[in-house]
């Protein structure tokens, strides 16, 4: 009769029926009372139980508790329901065991209640606090049963208080900030719904207090709720926080258009950065957790609409085609510019040649001690060949430099008897001569402007279709990693993957910041741009060489425009693997985002060094041999350099080793060789020029950059080996910056020093850059996220969005080096413009 009176103790009328999807649930429980002595046998005592009322009970082995709850549930009306369990003993042999049955879903919990943390550390909680959901309910009002379990296995009565509340701020409204405490064994979770006209809010929740860690998530309106250190990341999206985190919800994502807020302060500050207290690490030790008590506050606001969206890729694409603009009109005003001054000297037809030459000397020509005859003020950013393309052109070619037609053919004819580079330089006395003209106190351009013009534009070509070929290979592979990597984002919900400014991350379709990568667009288009310049440039040389231009020929510096091609092709491919990057940023592909930027400053300082050394500059293979070598070192620094005082120690050597040996190259012009002798020749230098007599250095310039290298370098090194900072990556990319300020400082000084000048087009363009560069890195230094820290302690960086509520700093700076960079290639381009009309045998080599 006890077995019988147990089983319709427990099937009161207006109960709720047990539904297939919560029998494990159920089956939990009968397994645990079937424990008890003959599994019914015990003792039941239903109470019909109030809310907002604290019951004072003791529960035995021989007597358990039902309490049975009713209340109103409304179609147009979310109320909460809490149930809060204080258990006074301390002891967890025979814990109290509290199931909580609802209409459709079943809710168990122990208490003392045992959380569990890193190597299984075990953490007690007698208070326990738990808000249940809220079954839908069809009907416009509808009163639902639900009942609270009480049992255990003690045979010793446990004392223990319950109490049944309502939540009446269970729902969260837009715009409207709710307070409220948090414990690892009392969370809180809250109801939002989409209101009318809404499709995407962001939820914020923030707090004052840095620890103890915890966990926000954004779950759909199921029962139960995962509201548990234990099993928080099972369902929906959730992310660490120490202040603050932030989640963008789309209402496409639930059906019922209305989501869960969920807050969990976890049982450690591991996870958040925070240190790990040290306890013995015995088999089942229980450890006092202390006061993990966080005091949050949540607000729900909405998201941008899409008028926002428009507004952001029209201002993008905006301010990347008006670079379009500028540049056709100026290259408009250029042409109409040319063609008004060769109108202007060919309306002069009784003037002989060396008089129009006179002429244009007097009102025209720059005031440089190396420049001869023709103008040289053509300072467009398209075609300061135009000028060899329509003023030395086959009705104007006014006796150039004393030459002869005849002997300027001869040498080209000469020129071109041989079409490989190898065969020029294998020759014994070709190689005696370059030991000769190279070794020269003051080397001019023609010194080291001899190879055939040809093979040297084949030479140079191959970095243009080497690069690209590399970013083909290259680029696949990373948008397939980056793909796979959104997706895991978007099927976990774990949003600590990826180091967002989750304050102004924009989603649209699967990705989850699309401003980020929208951003990166002005380093597609412009380095377009910049191709189609030096393509137009490129065209107008070709021409100007087909007529045998003596200008194009004899004067200023070599044009070979591979590497601009390169260059070009480099800020491109910058840009896309930028946005590769942003797709979902972490430490693990960095590399990524910096790869491309280690090519854009070694190709720039080589074009620096090809504009004075054409025959000597490196080869494709040998520079981007030198640029894997470095991209390999960054890898090895993001995996194993953290902390690691011997990978500092063998990089910092590598580094010195390396600047030694570069500067050697440099300083010698490439007439060294570096084998088992080496080390008697250095003495022997060492003996000959600081002992036996003390010399200056025969190449002064040369020495004064080397040793300021040598001197960056150095300190770089030994910062790098005293510090060791955590971004390797960035280190790494700053001593190839460094050095390429450097190497760019020096060459204006030496143009500077040299008498050669400046044109106007080029300087702005100089200042323009700068300035924008000074913006650029001002808003780079914003540090909005960094992944040397863990996710909840990178989002305390977050910030909102500044620009048209669509972009944040991060965006700007995209923007502006973008422009900062197109800038830097355009000074390359232009830089020496004032030396077209000058011959190479003039032009000083530095």
């Amino acid at each position: 009769m006890a077995r019988r009176s147990c089983w319709k103790s427990r099937h009161k009328p207006g109960s709720c029926p047990v539904s297939a999807g919560f029998r494990t649930g159920l089956v939990a429980l009968c397994l645990w009372l079937s424990a008890t002595s003959s599994g019914c046998s015990a003792k039941v005592v239903q109470k019909d139980a109030e809310f907002d009322v604290t019951y004072n009970d003791t529960v035995t082995s021989d007597i358990q508790a039902i309490y049975a709850f009713n209340h109103t549930v409304s179609r147009n009306k979310t109320e909460g329901v809490r149930v809060s369990v204080d258990v006074q003993a301390s002891g967890v042999e025979s814990p109290i065991l509290f199931v909580v049955r609802q209409k459709q879903a079943v809710v168990s919990f122990q208490v003392p209640l045992i959380l569990r943390g890193l190597y299984q550390r075990k953490y007690p909680y007698a208070h326990v606090g738990r808000t249940l959901c809220q079954p839908p309910t069809r009907a416009a009002s509808e009163t639902q049963f639900f009942f609270v379990d009480v049992s255990t296995l003690s045979n010793v009565g446990t004392h223990y208080q319950l109490r049944v509340s309502r939540v009446d701020s269970f729902t969260l409204h837009t715009d409207k900030k709710f307070s409220f405490i948090a414990t690892p064994s009392q969370p809180q979770f809250f109801k939002y719904e989409f209101p009318e006209g809404v499709d995407t809010v962001i939820v914020k929740v923030n707090s004052q207090m840095t620890f103890p860690c915890s966990v926000m998530s954004i779950q759909d309106i199921l029962c139960p709720v995962y509201d548990l250190d234990n099993n928080v990341a099972f369902i929906g999206m959730y992310q660490t926080m120490t202040k603050t985190a932030a989640i963008t919800v789309q209402r496409k994502d639930f059906p019922s258009n209305s989501f869960y807020v969920v807050v969990v302060v976890k049982t450690e500050d591991e996870a958040c950065g925070g240190p790990l207290r040290f306890y013995p690490l015995r088999p089942d030790e229980l450890i006092d957790a202390g006061n993990r008590s966080k005091e949050l506050d949540v607000v729900v606001s909405p998201a941008i609409s899409s008028e926002v969206y428009v507004m952001g890729m029209l201002f993008c694409l905006g301010i990347f085609l008006s670079f379009y603009v500028l540049t056709f009109l100026v290259a408009c005003v250029e042409n109409k510019r040319m063609h008004r001054k060769r109108d202007g000297l060919l309306s002069t037809p009784d003037m002989s040649p060396a008089e129009t030459a006179s002429l244009l000397g007097k009102g025209v020509a720059p005031a440089s001690p190396y420049e001869y005859g023709s103008f040289a003020d053509n300072g467009s950013t398209l075609s300061s060949e135009a000028i060899t393309d329509s003023v030395t052109s086959a009705e104007a070619n006014y006796g150039y430099m004393e030459r002869s037609m005849e002997h300027v053919g001869r040498v080209r004819q000469e020129s071109l008897s041989s079409v490989e580079e190898d065969d020029y330089d294998t020759l014994a006395d070709i190689d005696s001569d370059k030991n000769i003209v190279r070794t020269k106190k003051f080397l001019c351009v023609s010194d080291l402007a001899r190879k055939d013009k040809r093979v040297l534009s084949k030479k140079y070509q191959i970095y243009f279709w080497n690069i690209a070929t590399i970013a083909v290979f290259y680029a696949l592979p990373v948008i397939q990693l980056v793909i796979t990597y959104q997706t895991v984002v978007n099927v976990t919900g774990n949003q600590d993957i990826c180091y967002y400014n989750f304050l102004c991350a924009h989603p649209l379709g699967a990705l989850s910041a699309f401003n980020n990568i929208l951003s990166n667009l002005g380093y597609v288009m412009l380095g377009l741009l910049f191709l189609l310049i030096v393509l137009q440039r490129d065209i107008v040389h070709n021409r100007a060489l087909m007529r045998s231009d003596l200008a194009a020929l004899e004067c200023g510096i070599p044009k070979h425009f591979g590497l601009f091609y390169a260059m070009g092709t480099a800020l491109m491919m910058e840009g896309l693997l930028s946005a590769c990057y942003h797709v979902c940023p972490n430490y693990t592909n960095f590399q990524f985002d910096t790869s491309f930027m280690y090519m854009i400053a070694g190709l720039c300082m080589l074009k620096l060094y090809q504009k004075r050394h054409p025959d000597i500059n490196a080869s494709a293979y040998t520079a981007y041999a030198c640029l894997a070598a470095v991209i390999f070192f960054s890898v090895l620094g993001v995996v194993f350099g953290k902390g690691n005082t011997v990978f500092w120690i063998v990089f910092s050597i590598i580094h010195i080793l390396a600047t030694m040996l570069l500067s050697t190259q440099l300083y010698y012009m490439g007439r060294w060789r570096l084998d088992s002798g080496i080390l008697r020749r250095v003495l022997h230098v060492i003996y000959t020029d600081c002992i036996r007599q003390c010399s200056g250095p025969m190449y002064i310039d040369r020495m004064v950059l080397l040793v300021m290298g040598n001197i960056v370098n150095w300190s770089l090194a030994a910062y790098g080996l005293i510090e060791r900072p955590n971004d390797f990556a960035s280190y790494l990319l700053a001593i190839a910056i460094c050095n390429l300020l450097l190497y760019f400082a020096f060459y204006i000084i030496m143009k500077l020093r040299s008498g050669e000048r400046i044109q106007c087009l080029a300087l702005v363009c100089i200042l323009f850059t700068a300035v924008v560069w000074g913006f650029a890195l001002f808003f780079f230094f914003q540090g909005l996220s960094t992944w040397q820290k863990t996710p909840a302690e990178s989002r305390e960086h977050n910030r909102e969005c500044i620009l048209l509520s669509f972009f944040d700093d991060h965006d700007i700076w995209h923007f502006l080096s973008s422009i900062a960079m197109f800038g830097s290639f355009l000074v390359l381009l232009t830089m020496d413009d004032d030396l077209d009309n000058v011959q190479r045998d003039k032009i000083y080599v530095f």
